[in-house]
């Protein structure tokens, strides 16, 4: 596995630290993680990627440690839309520049590729489908027992609305949620997954960021107004060439919701169930989401 170097992006508004990999001179592959995790999740991805010749920065989202916690404390999917338009411009991203998103970066994703003027020719999402898939599977059939199922699944999106209590819990809680959401399952061998989740929340000011998603999400329905040009965008569906990725025993999100994705993806989407997977199927099964990644991207 090759070792990334290590980066400060000034975007003006606020400072990343990021893991790179690849030429200098390679098409852009901006990666963005979710929750519970950090940059580190691109660890496999990353090197593959620049073996393909891609320049793969993956930044560790506001208010995840290293990176700095916003002034703003704006939390807003548009909020990571507007970094993510920002890294491409800061890193002199061309039109030849790829999205990969997974968790909170595949809903960023979504929006950035229902944009108007996006500067990314291609998208990756894993893990969590564009919502009107999601509206779709709501009007289909058995969809209170596929709801009422995912509701239970669901569960720590209300307990992370809970002040203070989730901020001294978290620390417990990511733990669980990698144990339950990931078919590896054994301690031992989620470890290095775990601790690289935990380091990016030191303390109680980075655990209120990190739970601040969920809460700008559940409480407020505005961004702030830096970020407003792009309200409601993550609530479409691209319209760029997008591959969605789901690990079939996903602890998080139900598979089930990949039938409802192919009918809103752009005629040149392709939405696949990786066997054997769970949440984060880009560590589970790493090689072939790989695969299924660089296919889908084809040369640089």
């Amino acid at each position: 596995m090759t070792a990334p170097t290590h980066q400060t992006i000034d975007l003006g508004h606020i400072r990343l630290q990021a893991l790179t990999w690849g030429p200098d001179d390679g098409p852009l592959a901006l990666c963005l993680h979710g929750f519970p995790d950090s940059a580190w999740t691109w660890r496999h991805l990353g090197p593959v990627l620049a073996d393909a010749g891609y320049r793969v920065v993956a930044p560790f989202t506001r208010g995840y440690a290293p990176s700095e916690i916003p002034v703003d404390r704006d939390y807003h999917v548009e909020a990571l839309m507007y970094d993510a338009l920002a890294l491409h411009h800061a890193l002199g991203g061309g039109d030849d520049a790829v999205l990969i998103g997974h968790d909170w970066g595949a809903l960023t994703a979504h929006g950035v590729g229902f944009h108007a003027g996006t500067p990314f020719r291609a998208m990756v999402a894993m893990a969590v489908p564009p919502v009107p898939a999601l509206r779709r599977a709501a009007r289909g059939r058995g969809r209170v027992r596929i709801f009422a199922r995912q509701a239970l699944m669901s569960w720590y999106m209300v307990f992370n609305q809970l002040p203070l209590v989730a901020e001294l819990s978290i620390r417990r809680l990511i733990p669980l949620l990698w144990r339950r959401w990931s078919p590896r399952g054994a301690i031992d061998e989620l470890r290095p997954d775990v601790e690289n989740a935990l380091a990016a929340v030191p303390g109680r000011e980075h655990a209120s960021a990190v739970l601040g998603y969920y809460r700008a999400t559940l409480r407020s329905p505005r961004p702030g107004r830096r970020y407003e040009h792009l309200a409601g965008e993550w609530l479409q569906a691209p319209r760029v060439p997008t591959l969605y990725l789901h690990g079939s025993d996903d602890g998080c999100m139900q598979a089930r919701f990949v039938d409802t994705v192919r009918e809103v993806l752009p005629p040149d989407g392709r939405a696949v169930v990786v066997a054997g997977a769970g949440h984060f199927a880009h560590l589970d099964r790493h090689d072939e989401v790989a695969a299924l990644i660089t296919d889908f991207l084809g040369p640089v």
